[in-house]
């Protein structure tokens, strides 16, 4: 029996609450990373493999890692980014140590819709550390798409293979969108994505506030672990006076209309976007899971890490930048055109095969039962609807107390945090200062003593004993 460890939150067959879904963030801060990493887990279930799921690792821990397994595949998005370096880093040293093979599934890098990576040079050692150990220890290298090809490219590797993302493959080597009608209307049912910065650039703003003028049954489709908690937990931004023209408080129109979800499962959330006639907005995964229901989707791409990978899978697509005041929903529908995604499935999906089989693992449809066994068990499942918000009117203003009562607590946690920061930063610097003082002094013991006393006293005069 082949034994695979596969980075992520959660296998495809737990159900979880949705408090523990929230408490331990199985999600990764991002419901779509289980999109795609569900999709993985389907694809690489086959005859005498055994897959294990874990998202977080100690580079300590490689030792088990090598002595239990026999291929480490991770799945990632868009880890080349700044504020992903020490992510990065701890991926780096862990694989660094392992002696089994360790295989990307589209990794990809962040820049804006440009593909300007200018913004990556302070972590260029970080990724090619990172793309090093695991060409060590592969034939070649997944990525997302173009920009990230020739990002690496540039960085000097040249077993760069782009295959995407296997969200897209979840049902192998076939594809079906269907328009359910010509055109949508006032009745229409309509999902819409995005992330707060996303929903920020240009009118963006304008095309939500047309969409839900213009079409009652609107869901706002949310994917943040943040998202969760405000739903969960709700907030005080109405005492607060806190408002956005996003959703990012309760304050908002969509959280009052109850118009606001987050699937915590990808099953649940896949099934239900099956009933809606179009999907909009700018998170990728979001749109993904709509045409893997088979629902028309259409992404507003904000940055390369989007954008890349609608070019691939011709996915229809534009530019947020490009949606002015006058752009309505209704025209993203109808001049949406999935011909390239339907007819080019194939061979993308042979692609990503391929890359498979040169890096030592085998496929549910080419050497198992094409996920119908997965699809069985998942289909025994019952799993958590999405979360919707805490509604305050049945339980009086208890939300709202809780809702205080967790901010608090955050509050001191970070106060405490900063403090225990400070403290770690001076004993660094005094750690220094004594060893200065020896080297200075040599091995008069008591003067050092003398020394470190005076220290001490400087410290308690500057409020810092």
């Amino acid at each position: 029996m082949k034994r695979v460890l596969l980075r992520s939150g959660k296998s495809p067959f737990d159900v979880v609450s949705h408090e523990q879904a929230i408490h331990n963030d199985v999600i990764g801060t991002n419901s779509g990373n289980l999109v795609f990493s569900n999709a993985a887990h389907k694809l690489l279930q086959v005859p005498d493999v055994e897959i294990a799921n874990q998202f977080r690792f100690e580079p300590s821990e490689a030792g088990r890692i090598n002595e239990q397994f026999d291929a480490f595949v991770v799945p990632l998005a868009n880890a080349f980014r700044p504020s992903f370096a020490g992510g990065l880093t701890r991926l780096s040293r862990l694989i660094e140590k392992l002696k089994i093979p360790v295989v990307v599934l589209g990794v990809g890098a962040q820049a804006d819709v440009k593909y300007n990576t200018a913004r990556l040079d302070g972590i260029e050692r970080q990724v090619k550390r990172f793309v090093s150990a695991v060409l060590d220890r592969s034939a070649t290298i997944g990525v997302r798409g173009e920009c990230t090809e020739t990002y690496l490219r540039g960085l000097g590797f040249r077993d760069v293979e782009v295959i995407g993302c296997p969200s897209m493959f979840l049902n192998g080597d076939r594809f079906t969108v269907e328009r359910k009608t010509d055109a949508i209307g006032p009745q229409s049912r309509i999902a819409v994505n995005g992330s707060h910065s996303a929903l920020r650039v240009g009118h963006m703003g304008a095309l939500m506030d047309t969409a839900s003028r213009t079409y009652p049954n609107l869901t706002y489709i949310a994917q943040n672990l943040t998202d969760a908690e405000l739903l969960y937990w709700g907030d005080v931004s109405e005492a607060a006076g806190l408002h956005r023209p996003y959703p990012a408080h309760r304050t908002h129109a969509w959280f009052r209309e109850n118009k606001v979800r987050i699937y915590l499962d990808p099953v649940p959330w896949i099934n239900d976007l099956r009933a809606y006639d179009f999907s909009f907005g700018g998170r990728i995964h979001g749109n993904i899971a709509a045409l893997l229901a088979g629902t028309p989707a259409v992404v507003l791409c904000h940055d390369s890490r989007t954008l890349e990978l609608c070019r691939y899978f011709g996915i229809p697509h534009r530019l947020a930048t490009d949606v002015t005041a006058d752009t309505h929903p209704a025209d993203l529908y109808e001049k949406a055109d999935f011909s390239e995604l339907l007819s080019g499935h194939r061979e993308r999906f042979d692609r990503f095969t391929a890359f498979l089989d040169k890096n030592g693992l085998q496929n549910t449809y080419t050497h198992g039962d094409r996920g119908a066994s997965f699809d069985a068990r998942i289909g025994e499942l019952a799993f958590p609807p999405a979360l919707e918000a805490w509604q305050d009117e049945a339980y009086g203003l208890m939300g709202y107390r809780i809702a205080w009562l967790k901010q608090q607590v955050a509050q001191a946690r970070a106060g405490q945090a900063e403090a225990l920061a400070k403290t770690a930063a001076l004993e660094a610097r005094l750690t220094s200062m004594e060893k200065r003082l020896r080297f200075l002094i040599g091995p008069d013991r008591d003067t050092l003593r003398r020394a470190k006393r005076a220290v001490n006293i400087k410290r308690i005069f500057n409020g810092r004993g």
